[in-house]
């Protein structure tokens, strides 16, 4: 299955090792919240809840692969619209909504292979997106 964002597929490039983006903080999310604190007797109170939504996805090629400047420029298309939630298809068939995730780095980091002045459209770069899982978009009835 391909690695889809809204309609570009993530998974064209040239490779090292048939790498491609990786979910690097797939196993940091813990998706129960927990707040705690003391009553003014000493207790301990705690308060736990399931997180619905805001989960980051961070992919990243990690220097095992390279994308096109052209998949770049699509990338930055979709970046520059405000609230833009998109259909996020991973290559194991999970799909996810997201926006993207404009804290704690660029949304969109692209670092070329090598510096140059006019780069071409197949010029070779690393790549990270930061998303953010959040509601799919509601679509009105008929």
């Amino acid at each position: 299955m391909a690695m889809m964002l809204d309609s570009i597929q993530l998974d064209e490039h040239y490779d090292l090792a048939g790498d491609q983006l990786e979910w690097t903080d797939e196993f940091d999310w813990d998706a129960v919240a927990q707040e705690q604190e003391r009553s003014l007797a000493g207790n301990l109170i705690v308060q736990e809840g399931v997180k619905i939504h805001g989960r980051p996805i961070t992919l990243s090629s990690n220097g095992a692969a390279w994308f096109e400047l052209s998949l770049v420029r699509q990338l930055e298309i979709l970046r520059d619209q405000p609230g833009r939630v998109m259909p996020l298809t991973l290559p194991d068939g999970r799909e996810f909504s997201v926006i993207f995730n404009r804290t704690g780095g660029a949304a969109l980091e692209a670092k070329p292979l090598w510096r140059q002045v006019n780069p071409g459209a197949d010029a070779l770069y690393e790549l990270t997106l930061r998303l953010l899982t959040v509601a799919p978009p509601v679509t009105p009835d008929p």
